[in-house]
């Protein structure tokens, strides 16, 4: 069982998803998406919160106010983190999370250290909280099936594009080589009638009277 948020801080409107317990985080961490950004309150239990990147967003474009939402959103899910100020959120790329046999259910590492960046959480905000609350949907969701489902669909833009591309290099090629031609004269057709002064084989006869 999955819960979904949708932000409305900014528009289109961008989904946020979490686990209900840590039993569902490790289904989140095997099949999350590349484009999906984790979030997670600093050396504290906390929910795993992510934020699925719209197109032509990165992780170092998110908006403040949705980066807001995002954070509120995880502290209000940790038991510790909810009642207390000022404490430190970790965010990275759902590609940057590590998962080894020796951890916890759902205990997770990082690939690298410097590709998660930090902020700070002064205080809940409810009028944050709240708003998102009001979006919440919990929806049963076969993690694998849903992910295949994505790959496919990229599988088929990346054809599709590909078709696209060989096409345009095709015509690309083709009117290059119609451009040498052109310098190169091969085009021209020769009319040798024309070339022909003098003899059968275009010679000035040597024969005076």
């Amino acid at each position: 069982m999955v819960i979904k948020f949708m932000s409305t801080a900014v528009e289109p409107p961008v989904l946020l998803y979490m686990g209900v317990d840590k039993v569902e985080n490790e289904d989140l961490i095997e099949f999350g998406w590349p484009e999906d950004v984790w979030f997670h309150v600093d050396k504290l239990s906390s929910a795993h919160v992510y934020l699925r990147l719209p197109q032509g967003m990165n992780i170092h474009t998110i908006p403040q106010e949705l980066l807001d939402d995002c954070c509120q959103l995880v502290k209000a899910n940790s038991i510790e983190g909810n009642k207390m100020n000022n404490i430190g959120i970790v965010y990275t790329m759902w590609s940057n999370l590590k998962k080894t046999g020796d951890m916890a259910v759902g205990q997770v590492g990082f690939h690298s250290e410097h590709a998660v960046k930090r902020c700070k959480i002064e205080k809940r905000i409810n009028a944050i909280v709240n708003r998102l609350n009001k979006t919440e949907k919990k929806e049963k969701i076969d993690y694998r099936a849903e992910r295949d489902a994505r790959d496919a669909k990229e599988r088929q833009q990346k054809r599709s594009e590909d078709k696209v591309k060989k096409e345009r290099e095709r015509k690309e090629a083709e009117e290059k080589e119609r451009i040498r031609r052109l310098r190169n004269y091969e085009d021209v057709v020769v009319d040798e009638s024309t070339n022909n002064l003098g003899g059968d084989n275009g010679n000035l006869s040597d024969d005076f009277m």
